[in-house]
């Protein structure tokens, strides 16, 4: 089933630079665009795709916007291997939709949150298209013990802003730590930021979003 079009919030002026943030289960991308709006930076325009609607195993079959199915949250469940890969061949499309429209790939942060910030890590290892950066917002490294070194893509040097709340009921904090220790072990450490924030549950907050605008700053300056 197609998803709608993705909420846009275009460039203030000429988009030189693009962020496509990946919204989390259950949700659509308007929240999200909502949030980049708030934090917008005039040469970059931000793409918020929304999730095809399916049935989620952990929700008890429960049809919902989600990339992909999730069986259980332990470390040790089970992964929808193959609804991770579409989903992040559906993403690398996305991406060149926007390389056609005149933005180099080199020139795009591909971020989200949750189940979206896990998808984004993946398609951003996986993929042969040289981005400009990841932010993984309270989230984790799908399919982490099928990825290794060798099957890594463009992206083995990219900086990565990884952010977690430290009272995360959901996503608890010790998968954004082993995340990062995983990243770390894949990519350049030294590229490899993560922060957290106390008392912050599964959502963002505003130092949180004060950190995102910050590293779309500095990894997509304006060119012009």
């Amino acid at each position: 089933m197609s998803a709608p079009l993705p909420a846009i919030v275009p460039a203030a002026r000429k988009a030189t630079a693009a962020v496509i943030f990946l919204h989390g289960l259950g949700d659509t991308g308007h929240g999200w665009a909502e949030a980049m709006a708030g934090i917008r930076t005039p040469h970059v325009k931000y793409i918020c795709p929304h999730a095809p609607v399916m049935p989620v195993t952990l929700n008890m079959n429960m049809a919902m916007p989600s990339w992909f199915d999730i069986i259980g949250l332990s470390p040790d469940a089970e992964e929808d291997e193959t609804g991770i890969k579409k989903a992040a061949e559906n993403i690398k499309a996305l991406i060149d939709q926007e390389v056609k429209n005149g933005i180099p790939s080199h020139r795009i942060i591909l971020g989200g949150f949750s189940q979206g910030g896990a998808l984004s890590l993946y398609t951003a290892l996986t993929t042969h298209q040289k981005l400009a950066g990841v932010v993984a917002l309270s989230c984790w490294l799908p399919l982490r013990n099928t990825l290794s070194k060798s099957a890594l893509g463009s992206n083995k040097e990219i900086p990565v802003l990884q952010c977690h709340g430290e009272a995360d009921p959901l996503v608890p904090l010790i998968f954004g730590c082993l995340t990062v220790e995983k990243l770390k072990t894949m990519m350049n450490p030294n590229s490899v930021s993560f922060k957290t924030y106390p008392r912050m549950p599964h959502n963002a907050c505003p130092e949180e979003m004060v950190d995102i605008k910050q590293f779309i700053e500095k990894q997509l300056p304006p060119i012009d």
